[in-house]
């Protein structure tokens, strides 16, 4: 535990990343299986993940984020896109998915599946979205204290334009829309935010018990 805890002192938002090295696709892989296993409303993961890494597609997307340089001189780019809408055919084919991996039978979900659909399927598809949007944040935090227990560098982002990454990456088309970014590598030896002291609220101001 005291690892763990040392590790999240050690990570911080990288400002400058080491253009010259990058992440392995071990360790990709392993970020990548830690945001698969985040939690979701539901199970639902109403959310996917774009690994950019292609420096041309990494500079178009650096152009909508004001020019900031972690986009470029990062190793790989994670956008995090949540849909804009969730219907019944996607529940179904969630219902199906809980069955066929604990194989059982998907009339016995009939239950779980109408708790959805009398819930989420009643929302507005702005309150959707943003219901999804929250999702892909939580699938966020567990990449960053991942990355933060390999000693990968995360930076996770919201100065980007939305609708142009969303153009970029041809989103729309697909249900989605960019909510977080994140770019993933090693932190440069002259980032000087590294060695920042890092300032959270103490623990009497941020927890209470009843």
């Amino acid at each position: 535990m005291k690892n763990y805890i040392e590790n999240l002192n050690w990570r911080y938002a990288t400002k400058q990343f080491d253009a010259n090295k990058r992440i392995s696709q071990e360790e990709l892989d392993f970020l990548l299986e830690a945001i698969q296993l985040s939690a979701s409303s539901y199970g639902l993961q109403p959310y996917e993940v774009i690994v950019v890494d292609n420096p041309e597609v990494q500079e178009k997307l650096k152009a909508s984020a004001w020019n900031q340089s972690q986009l470029t001189d990062a190793s790989h780019v994670l956008v995090f896109a949540n849909m804009t809408s969730v219907d019944e055919n996607y529940v179904d084919a969630y219902m199906k998915n809980i069955a066929d991996t604990r194989n059982i039978n998907v009339e016995d979900l009939s239950g779980f599946k109408d708790m959805i659909k009398n819930t989420i399927l009643q929302l507005s598809s702005e309150e959707q979205s943003q219901w999804a949007a929250k999702q892909s944040y939580i699938a966020l935090g567990n990449l960053l204290s991942a990355a933060a227990n390999f000693k990968i560098d995360v930076c996770p982002m919201e100065g980007f334009d939305a609708s142009e990454f969303d153009e970029i990456l041809g989103l729309k088309e697909k249900n989605l829309t960019a909510a977080t970014i994140a770019t993933v590598g090693f932190r440069s030896a002259e980032d000087q935010t590294q060695f920042a002291a890092k300032v959270r609220k103490s623990k009497e101001d941020l927890f209470t018990t009843v």
